[in-house]
């Protein structure tokens, strides 16, 4: 696949699949869908808690950024697991900007290890946060009971719909603890019942700038 670096209307950088005309983020602003999406609306909810989390769609790693952000500010010790088939280049993920406009220039390091780590390595990246990159497919996924919270950031529907099924959703149901929350940009009404036909109770939320929706799903029938 072809890429190409573009600027989001936030600022913030994303990279654009030539072939389908699909960006890594939201056009209306990369970092803002990602600290709406999963920070807002996932990590949120287990504030004071150690957390494990698991990416689905590593891609440029803004997520990952920005969670490493919140466990240095919060001092809330992460472990995170992130999912991709198709790495990006070392030279790709050098023109991302999001340090400079998270105005985390004192992580500058902290951003380049997240992509310079090894694959399948467990690496303290730093004081609270730790990450595992597993280069696989999502239906290679086998995880049991592991993980409280899961970004889930793939492709878009029109583009992968085979990544937005009932056995995809499936193994996201399984990876999650039992009080698991599984959030994701996405609110399209085939991606909902598939959440719901594997056991997941699903919530609407207001979506990020641009979005009118996006989806919260709980492992269970408790929503907080």
């Amino acid at each position: 696949m072809k890429r190409t670096i573009i600027q989001t209307a936030d600022g913030s950088s994303s990279l654009l699949v030539e072939d389908w005309g699909e960006t890594y983020h939201s056009r209306h602003g990369a970092i803002q869908e990602a600290q709406h999406v999963f920070i807002q609306n996932g990590l949120s909810l287990f504030e004071g808690q150690s957390v494990s989390v698991l990416e689905i769609g590593f891609g440029t790693g803004l997520n990952a950024f920005i969670t490493l952000l919140e466990a240095e500010k919060n001092k809330q010790q992460i472990d995170y697991v992130g999912v991709e088939a198709y790495p990006i280049l070392k030279e790709e993920a050098d023109k991302l900007n999001y340090v400079s406009q998270l105005d985390a220039n004192q992580f500058v390091g902290e951003f380049e290890k997240l992509h310079s780590s090894e694959w399948s390595i467990k690496t303290v990246v730093s004081e609270h946060f730790s990450l595992t990159k597993r280069q696989q497919y999502f239906n290679e996924i086998t995880d049991k009971n592991q993980f409280d919270l899961i970004y889930f950031d793939a492709f878009g529907f029109q583009y992968q719909p085979e990544l937005w099924t009932v056995a995809i959703f499936e193994k996201m149901f399984h990876a999650l603890k039992p009080e698991g929350v599984l959030v994701t940009y996405a609110c399209r009404g085939p991606i909902k019942r598939a959440m719901q036909e594997v056991g997941f109770t699903t919530q609407k939320l207001k979506g990020p700038p641009g979005k009118r929706e996006m989806l919260r799903a709980f492992k269970g029938n408790l929503l907080k």
